[in-house]
């Protein structure tokens, strides 16, 4: 039978996400999940993973890397080396080989959770490569001459931060969710699980805030999810209350911002609202 994920104590998922976790589970392909920066993408790759008891692997991405590195490396110069020094390990040149994240995925010994973080960050090129090794779970080792197959099918979960287009024969082969920012009551059940028991008056009030906050004109980073539980772990460590996240036309800014507001210009933004409503007073 095969297994299901229905998200976590420590993880809120909604319907529809479970629903595409357990499709691209079912149709043995890889799960692409977009969404704004801080709505869970990587975190649900390590919660599906605690949910069906697998092992998980991570392979972050950034700007450099390469499709070839999530196979194999071949280290050259290191045999160079000790060829030249006369070492017994360069008769055999598997002991040059570094196996990357894929090939540790496909002969792990039970089925694992695959997360390919933040593809858009690579070149263009990148998910093409991957194509047929994703495709066939297998793929060649020229300097050994062998073919590492997948021993069980990996569990692909692959994010992405819309930072660029991915190209149409790479989106074919996966099954696509983007996740949604959550409303206002699914927000409420994310706080309740990482800040318990957080009372229901300053909740109400510290959210109403965060959600104006989000739908101002003109902001240049929304605030995320993560911000936001970050905002509300600050305002209970200083144990304010409702009254004081109250503002008025002269100190637009929310209390402890920082939390929030990630950039000089959405500050000045706000500064340049509270100079408005002054003028408008007088």
């Amino acid at each position: 039978m095969t297994a299901r994920f229905e998200g976590t104590a420590d993880y809120v998922a909604t319907e529809d996400l479970t629903v595409a976790v357990n499709a691209a589970i079912t149709l043995q392909r890889p799960l692409l999940v977009k969404g704004e920066p801080g709505t869970g993408k990587t975190e649900l790759a390590r919660q599906v993973a605690e949910s069906l008891g697998a092992p998980m692997i991570e392979w972050n991405i950034k700007s450099t890397t390469r499709a070839q590195q999530g196979l194999y490396e071949y280290d050259a110069v290191s045999r160079l080396r000790d060829s030249q020094l006369g070492d017994e390990r360069v008769h055999d040149v598997a002991n040059y080989i570094r196996q990357g994240k894929l090939w540790q995925a496909f002969t792990a010994p039970e089925r694992v959770v695959l997360l390919i973080d933040e593809i858009d960050k690579a070149d263009i090129e990148f998910p093409n490569d991957l194509l047929q090794e994703l495709d066939r779970m297998e793929f060649h080792v020229y300097e050994t001459g062998e073919t590492i197959r997948a021993v069980n099918r990996p569990i692909v979960i692959i994010t992405s931060n819309n930072e660029k287009e991915l190209p149409d024969a790479f989106l074919r082969r996966c099954f696509f969710h983007y996740i949604r920012f959550p409303d206002m009551e699914t927000m409420r059940r994310i706080v309740e699980v990482h800040h318990p028991g957080i009372k229901a008056e300053l909740l109400t009030a510290a959210l109403t805030q965060f959600f104006e906050l989000r739908e101002m004109q003109g902001l240049k980073k929304k605030p995320s999810t993560s911000e936001v539980l970050d905002w509300l772990k600050l305002l209970l460590a200083e144990d304010l209350t409702p009254e004081d996240l109250k503002r008025d036309g002269a100190n637009a800014l929310p209390k402890l911002h920082g939390a929030l507001l990630k950039n000089e210009q959405d500050v000045h933004l706000f500064e340049k609202l509270a100079f408005m409503a002054r003028g408008q007073r007088r």
